[in-house]
């Protein structure tokens, strides 16, 4: 508006009071200037009038004054209430998708239809199998997630940077970013903050193929055997419309030509399933593995008990530290640099702590990974064989390490907690792979197969469920 002022299109302003026109300094100084090289002659309020003289201006510069102090101050009592929301463990603003803002309480609850939903997709991206957009796919068309309905938008579905955003966004490891500082949110976690770390390195990994749309089950798991590149697929369809998948070498490579040749998908799984019964579990060992781990169940309370009051003495230590650090401010004996960033350390360790002791009274056993993985290692070939695509890439990526196909013969070598026995394995080997199980519970590696077999038995779980409706 002012610009087609200076350029002489108009030389008044109507509106309603001039805190309309200019609430900094900035904007009130040009009006004035205006009215002093008479490029503005008048301005016309509802229930004010300033003439272009002396005494117009002076009452106007007034007016636009008491505009700013009035800007000023609601910041001021804005970022003062912001704050105090901040200490008390309380996001400011809208809520994430996920969750609702309860008007009642001026807290951030769960959304009951959309938490879960979120919950799952992080589970997803935890597996390390599924790139975002594959979930972003599965959520929007498979799940139908929206957004929360407002009444400038309505609800829409979810775009896939708002993948992205949930995934990097710490607010949904009960942390809550406001201004550069951290604080522990008092909201409900959909992940500890170890998970929430997982999920970044995921994010930002080298050497894996970019987020895409999948149509095959071993695409980017594979590098072909002569050349180190990535095994790729395609489908071929005969003259007589017959539909056949193969994989092969992307040959890509500009300085050597790879002689490597197609092989067929049914081959591929041939092998799958010869490597999936050679580290099978027999039914017999099975049974007996089940049995003595719900023996071992009982032995591991007194440490369950014991690691509870570490973590709740460390808990205590921490308060102490944060205690003692509002002391040494307020004695002046550092600096506020120095109180922010040691109070930040104290703040996400006292949040490790709490969610080590939330998940250690939800855990239950720690014998748990084992069972799963013995379970899994059973059942893993028959799942292979009834499973669709995704579960078959999941099983995959379970159970396989360094993917080598060369010469039309797949080269795979067993994952950390599985194990391809040469002859039928007997109790002490079973007991053995427990023990590594057992004492590692924390390792990465580990939490990812657990999640992924977690992952499988749900999909399992809700196929069973589809056929006996459908039978019905």
């Amino acid at each position: 508006m002012l610009q087609r002022i200076e350029k002489g299109q108009a030389d008044g302003i109507i509106a309603w009071h001039p805190d309309r026109l200019a609430r900094n300094s900035i904007d009130g100084g040009r009006i004035i200037y205006l009215l002093d090289k008479k490029l503005l002659k008048d301005l016309r309020f509802a229930t004010f009038t300033f003439e272009n003289n002396p005494q117009g201006k002076f009452m106007l510069s007034i007016t636009f004054g008491y505009s700013k102090y009035y800007v000023d101050s609601l910041s001021e009592n804005v970022k003062r209430g912001n704050r105090t929301k901040l200490e008390n463990g309380w996001r400011p603003n809208k809520a994430p998708i996920g969750y609702l803002n309860d008007k009642a309480t001026r807290t951030i609850v769960p959304d009951p239809e959309r938490f879960p939903i979120i919950r799952r997709m992080w589970g997803l991206m935890l597996t390390g199998a599924y790139a975002p957009r594959k979930i972003f796919e599965m959520a929007r068309f498979e799940w139908g997630l929206r957004t929360v309905r407002s009444k400038r938008s309505g609800d829409k579905p979810i775009a896939l940077s708002a993948v992205y955003t949930i995934f990097t966004n710490p607010f949904y490891a009960g942390i809550v970013e406001w201004g550069g500082k951290t604080y522990p949110g008092k909201h409900e976690p959909m992940v500890t903050l170890n998970e929430f770390d997982r999920v970044q390195g995921l994010m930002g990994r080298r050497g894996r193929p970019r987020a895409k749309r999948r149509e095959f089950a071993f695409t980017g798991m594979m590098r072909c055997g002569e050349c180190g590149l990535m095994v790729t697929a395609e489908e071929k369809v005969n003259r007589f419309g017959s539909r056949y998948v193969y994989y092969h070498c992307t040959k890509r490579r500009v300085d050597y030509r790879c002689r490597q040749p197609y092989v067929a998908v049914l081959s591929l799984e041939r092998q799958m399933l010869t490597y999936l019964e050679n580290i099978a579990v027999p039914d017999r060992l099975h049974r007996w593995g089940l049995d003595r781990l719900e023996r071992d169940v009982s032995t591991q309370r007194d440490d369950t008990a014991a690691k509870r009051l570490a973590l709740e003495r460390a808990e205590q230590a921490v308060n102490r530290g944060l205690e003692n650090l509002t002391r040494l401010r307020v004695r002046d004996l550092i600096s506020d640099e120095e109180f922010v960033a040691q109070r930040e350390e104290f703040q996400r360790e006292q949040i490790r702590l709490r969610q080590s002791l939330a998940s250690l009274e939800a855990t239950g056993s720690t014998f748990e990974p084992a069972r799963l993985i013995i379970s899994f290692a059973s059942r893993a070939a028959k799942w292979f064989k009834e499973g669709d695509l995704e579960a078959k890439r999941l099983i995959f990526e379970i159970v396989g390490s360094n993917p080598v196909l060369r010469n039309g013969m797949l080269s795979l070598d067993a994952a950390k907690w599985f194990r391809r026995w040469e002859k039928t394995p007997s109790h002490s080997d079973l007991l053995a792979v427990v023990e590594d199980v057992r004492t590692l519970k924390d390792d990465r590696e580990l939490i990812k197969t657990i999640h992924g077999i977690k992952r499988l038995l749900e999909k399992v779980e809700s196929e069973r469920l589809n056929r006996v409706v459908n039978v019905a």
